[in-house]
């Protein structure tokens, strides 16, 4: 309900509440709450989480001269292994640095998420945005107790984004084979590059973790047990105790007696409509932020759907992306309904009767995972009919015959918004109507 009343942005209702700048005390009850989430872990946990444990344990087995793909738990590229040296060298600074680490990363990616919508970090949305992640959404606390190396992918993809949003390809292929040298999560964003016609930045985007593995793997004791070992036990994915945590519904359909090939096969057809709608979206056009983070979430869903592992905590690859775009002018995922009825389940102390216990927790996660993928996969592939083409993201550049005819001012392409310019619309007309003055022409 608007209030009659207008802000200093010149928007009326919630959205001008929310971007205006943040109380001060509004930034303390977030710094309370995400020191609380920290604090609370590096209390209970001493060596920063269980999957944390796991890399850390690995780094050991290296320098004991053992193979650290001895422990199939181990999923990891061999980046991973001398990046968690350090940890095994000082294991008592794990305890605190780790969740401290997870939580500031985490946090530092939601702030570049909505610097790709334009959205000021000081903002009452930024705050409240972040705030409801930490109690709204469980996955949330669930990958700070862990300490699991996800987090990497949830700084380095809205990161990454920021620096395609801007027009620098190359550096965003650079984060994103950062990413992917400690855990190879963010694979199928390297489809964007292919989507986008930036060769160069994929090739940046494949260098980057090959090279590091490659010298890696040369001090290793054992480096192709990554693929007699891992690769075959990602692919099979047949350990119990995974299995109780998987969310891809070629691991949870089995469950309740579906062919493990029929759920295999669904799981494959959900991937491919991803990426075909990730593809759909990108022809479609419009505005960077919304087209790039759209894509990228499509990708990634798609790729949650069928991979092996797939747990909640992958969720926050994508969600800040998609929640940062929330206060935008234009249409945004957030506002389908179907997308916050796919976090219900998220939600701490949400009780899902018949699937609370430990077995069945995957259930729930399935359900967001699946409904999330299919509200987004749909976003995707009606944007063409929602806004039409547009070209709001540089693209490759245009030949010397298009520029010949640019300069003549034949076949001006629509222009596109700005990235990270304000929502400013002029309305030179009804200004002066309201100060009794008329329009004039020269």
């Amino acid at each position: 309900m608007k209030s009659g009343k207008k802000d200093a942005s010149g928007v009326f209702g919630v959205g001008g509440w929310l971007e205006r700048r943040a109380e001060w005390w509004a930034w303390g009850v977030l710094g309370v709450v995400l020191g609380a989430a920290a604090l609370r872990i590096a209390y209970r946990v001493p060596d920063g989480g269980m999957d944390n444990a796991i890399v850390v344990r690995a780094a050991e087995a290296w320098l004991d001269g053992r193979s650290p793909y001895a422990d199939r738990h181990f999923l990891y590229l061999p980046g991973a292994v001398l990046a968690a040296v350090p940890q095994a060298v000082f294991p008592g600074v794990a305890r605190v640095l780790v969740p401290v680490g997870v939580v500031g990363a985490l946090a530092s990616g939601w702030f570049c998420a909505l610097r790709i919508h334009g959205v000021a970090w000081g903002s009452r949305f930024a705050v409240l945005g972040l705030l409801g992640l930490v109690l709204g959404f469980a996955p949330f606390v669930h990958l700070v107790e862990l300490g699991n190396w996800t987090v990497a992918s949830a700084l380095a993809l809205p990161v990454a984004l920021l620096c395609v949003c801007r027009g620098r390809w190359v550096v965003a292929g650079a984060v994103i084979g950062v990413a992917v040298s400690v855990k190879p999560l963010l694979v199928p964003v390297l489809l964007l590059f292919v989507f986008a016609r930036k060769w160069r930045a994929l090739g940046v985007a494949v260098a980057v973790p090959v090279v590091v593995s490659v010298l890696a793997a040369l001090v290793l004791p054992d480096p192709g047990a990554f693929f007699t070992r891992t690769l075959p036990f990602l692919l099979r994915g047949e350990d119990r105790f995974v299995r109780l945590y998987e969310a891809s519904p070629a691991a949870v359909l089995p469950r309740v007696g579906v062919p493990v090939v029929v759920a295999s096969l669904l799981s494959g057809v959900g991937a491919c409509a991803g990426v075909w709608c990730a593809w759909r979206r990108w022809l479609a056009g419009g505005p960077a932020a919304g087209r790039v983070v759209e894509v990228a979430a499509a990708l990634m869903l798609a790729a949650f759907l069928v991979s092996r592992p797939s747990y909640d905590h992958y969720l926050l690859v994508v969600l800040p992306l998609l929640l940062a775009g929330g206060l935008g002018a234009g249409a945004s995922v957030v506002r389908v309904p179907w997308f916050w009825v796919a976090l219900v389940p998220q939600v701490p102390g949400f009780v899902w009767v018949g699937v609370e216990a430990l077995p069945q927790r995957a259930f729930k996660d399935a359900f967001t995972l699946c409904v999330l993928a299919a509200v987004v996969f749909w976003w995707c592939a009606s944007a063409g009919r929602r806004r039409g083409p547009c070209r709001g993201l540089p693209g490759p550049a245009p030949s010397r015959r298009t520029d010949q005819r640019l300069r003549r001012g034949q076949g001006l392409p629509p222009l596109g918004p700005a990235v990270g310019a304000p929502r400013l619309v002029l309305k030179l007309p009804q200004a002066l109507k309201e100060q009794g003055g008329t329009p004039t022409t020269g």
